[in-house]
């Protein structure tokens, strides 16, 4: 017997699942994205606590017991010195162990979880439907952890990025939410992740936007990042503190215009360097991918590499947070000049070795870090030389970390906008739009992140929507075919099976108490041996939980929701999950689509809910050609919204004569569409059901 739901849980399903029917603007939309927000928010918060957590243990064990030395913290999280290293012999042996550990949880347990978290976020984004497999983010977790504890090169965005993008796929799979919707969450879980981590909640609320791209943003992600952001931030500042990583400095500010022409210098380095650190890396990648070794050793090596170079230079290893943050000021010359000079090229090498050869963490910190290191080598060499050098490195460092990154990640407005949070400074976005834009465009189509996409025209995500624009125009209702079957849970296999050959169908939806509940294919039955059939049930064999569709959704969607599923048809629903209507396919929305190429009258995007918007044009033999406005008789609650005439514009008013090649906009409700495109496309006129029916136009003429 069917098992009645909860109160509570039926109105949290009817409020999360998706109901298309709405637009952006309604009251529904908002609260919907406002729990999904709240719900990554906290998952966001929480994993970059656990994961913090784990990190400042794993270093701890490795480089603080094994080794003997701590690396320096940034003034957000303690501002230590680092210590002197008691055992640098131990420092190569316990990389590359570090390494080993992670290549061995890696790719025994879920080789995907490899490399970069952020970058496979966004490749799920584009390529998978949004679906992250849920064993990644505990073995993500715990490899990135081990890996740059133990001294790798890495940055801790990247884990927590997967974390938060991950179980945001995960909570849209449970409720059954259609890819598009997957899709957000995941790059909401990558916006609220690095904001959460990072202790920036603007930046990150927009690097959710901007980070899927090159030259484009997902804009549809915006409002749920700034919500997820601002809850994980809550969250994870309540655990850390509140101070920024790398301290509030409210002393800085561009107060010298002389100094413009340094930072517009120091944005075409950190261009160049920005290519440097995505070629090197990539070239690691290739590199490593050919060499004939089991994948769980090569971050060994790796590892071994990055312990040998930092007996040389210990600014390599790590985070490396602690070290920029000694690039804020003079203590910067504590350290020799070639050090300076080398830490920006060893890094990218550093980098490059420990998640280039398939070790697990982030290339966001490192490439901050990068680009910090390389601003303050430039203010080292020019301080004392050049006039209007200011007297401390911090506001070349600041800006050269947004320059690097935001150029070569192609998310300029996010990464300067987490700058500015990370140091408490706002003052100093002027000489940065003039640097990052300069390393923008010295960066060009390179970027360092594989999976981002140049536009939205070319991600999988918004196929139909640009190769097919009249899809988008065209609602279910347009392509849905009239039910034949309806299976019931209590019918028999053979019951359903003759009744599906009788229609020859290849399937039908099954339904109980009215509402949809699976469907039931002849594929099914042929799963079940033939002296089953006449005892076992439908309910027994069928397809819980499949996808559907409301008729008023568009058909672009639906042809995403068909194609993603790997399904030629599913059952069209009132609501999801509602009273079955009828079924639409593959083969249906083809068929509705080259019918509208046809048509005389299209459909454009709804201007708000209940209301479509078409575009009709006269040709010579049009009945409504010749005639007033006043005269046409249009049906009711029907209004001509403008006239493009010979490329201009023309308000309509009562006495407007309409004309061959007029292209009319019309606004009427969805109810009454049918019947205007009948009129429009025949002419018929319509009898007004009241003396008092308002007739387009007239009250302007």
């Amino acid at each position: 017997p069917k098992q009645k739901r909860p109160l509570w849980w039926s109105a949290a399903l009817k409020l999360l699942r998706p109901d298309v029917s709405v637009t952006a603007r309604s009251s529904r939309y908002m609260a919907r994205w406002i729990v999904f927000g709240v719900i990554i928010g906290i998952v966001a918060g929480l994993g970059a606590i656990v994961f913090y957590w784990l990190l400042a243990h794993s270093t701890d064990l490795f480089l603080g017991r094994l080794v003997g030395y701590l690396p320096p913290a940034p003034a957000g999280e303690g501002n230590h010195p680092a210590t002197a290293m008691a055992r640098p012999w131990a420092l190569p042996l316990v990389v590359s162990l570090g390494g080993l550990a992670s290549g061995l949880i890696v790719f025994l347990l879920a080789p995907e979880a490899e490399g970069h978290g952020t970058d496979a976020a966004i490749e799920a984004f584009h390529s998978k439907g949004g679906r992250v497999r849920a064993r990644i983010v505990p073995i993500k977790t715990i490899a990135s952890a081990i890996m740059i504890g133990a001294g790798g090169s890495g940055g801790r965005e990247g884990p927590t990025a997967q974390i938060s993008a991950g179980v945001g796929s995960l909570i849209g799979q449970l409720l059954h939410l259609e890819p598009n919707e997957l899709r957000i969450l995941v790059a909401t879980g990558i916006g609220a992740g690095i904001g959460s981590i990072f202790r920036a909640p603007l930046g990150g609320a927009v690097l959710a936007a901007e980070i899927l791209y090159t030259h484009d943003l997902e804009i549809e992600a915006l409002f749920p990042s700034l919500i997820a952001s601002i809850v994980g931030y809550s969250i994870f500042g309540s655990w850390a503190g509140w101070q920024p990583i790398f301290g509030a400095q409210p002393e800085l500010g561009f107060q010298n215009p002389l100094q413009l022409g340094y930072f517009a210098i120091l944005g075409i380095l950190c261009g160049g360097f920005g290519v440097l650190y995505a070629k090197f890396f990539y070239g690691t990648v290739h590199v490593s991918r050919r060499i004939p070794l089991p994948g769980w050793l090569k971050p060994a090596i790796g590892g071994l590499m990055v312990g040998l170079i930092g007996l040389v230079v210990p600014q390599a290893i790590g985070t490396g947070y602690g070290w920029l943050q000694a690039g804020m000021n003079t203590d910067i010359f504590s350290l020799p000049l070639w050090i300076i000079l080398a830490i920006p090229l060893i890094k990218i090498v550093a980098t490059s070795f420990s998640i280039g050869t398939g070790g697990s963490g982030g290339i966001f910190g490192p490439g901050m870090v990068i680009g910090g290191m390389l601003g303050a080598a430039f203010w080292r060499v020019g301080h004392g030389v050049l006039p209007g050098m200011p007297p401390s490195p911090a506001s070349f460092t600041i800006v050269a970390m947004m320059a690097l990154f935001g150029g070569i990640a192609h998310a300029p407005l996010a990464v300067m906008l987490m700058v500015a949070e990370m140091t408490g400074n706002l003052s100093l976005l002027a000489p940065a739009m003039i640097a990052v834009g300069l390393a923008t465009l010295v960066t060009g189509d390179n970027t360092i992140y594989s999976s981002q996409l140049r536009t939205r025209a070319d991600s999988p995500a918004h196929r139909y929507q640009f190769s097919f624009p009249l899809l988008g125009s065209l609602s279910v209702r347009d392509a849905m075919r009239p039910l034949t079957v309806l299976l019931a849970q209590r019918m028999t296999v053979a019951e359903a099976e003759r009744e599906l050959e009788e229609h020859s169908l290849p399937g039908a939806p099954v339904v109980d108490d009215g509402h949809l509940t699976g469907v039931f294919t002849l594929s099914d039955v042929e799963h079940v041996p033939p002296d089953d059939r006449p005892t076992l049930l439908v309910a027994r064999v069928m397809t819980s939980n499949p996808i559907s569709i409301e008729p008023s959704a568009s058909l672009d969607r639906a042809l995403d929701s068909l194609a993603t599923a790997g399904v030629s048809w599913m059952p069209v629903t009132e609501e999801p999950r509602g009273r079955v209507l009828g079924t639409v396919s593959a083969a249906s929305i083809v068929q509705a689509y080259r019918g509208a190429l046809n048509w005389t009258v299209h459909r454009l995007r709804g201007i708000t809910s209940g209301t479509v918007l078409l575009e009709s044009r006269l040709d010579a033999g049009s009945p409504l050609a010749g005639k007033y406005l006043r005269e046409t008789h249009l049906p009711p609650e029907t209004l001509v919204v403008s006239i493009q005439r010979d490329g201009v514009t023309i308000m309509p008013r009562g006495d407007t004569q309409l004309r061959p090649g007029d292209l009319l906009v019309i606004i009427t409700g969805e109810a009454s569409e049918s019947t205007v495109r009948a009129y429009l496309e025949g002419g018929a006129p319509v009898v007004a059901t009241t003396s008092t029916t308002h007739q387009p136009g007239t009250s302007s003429g």
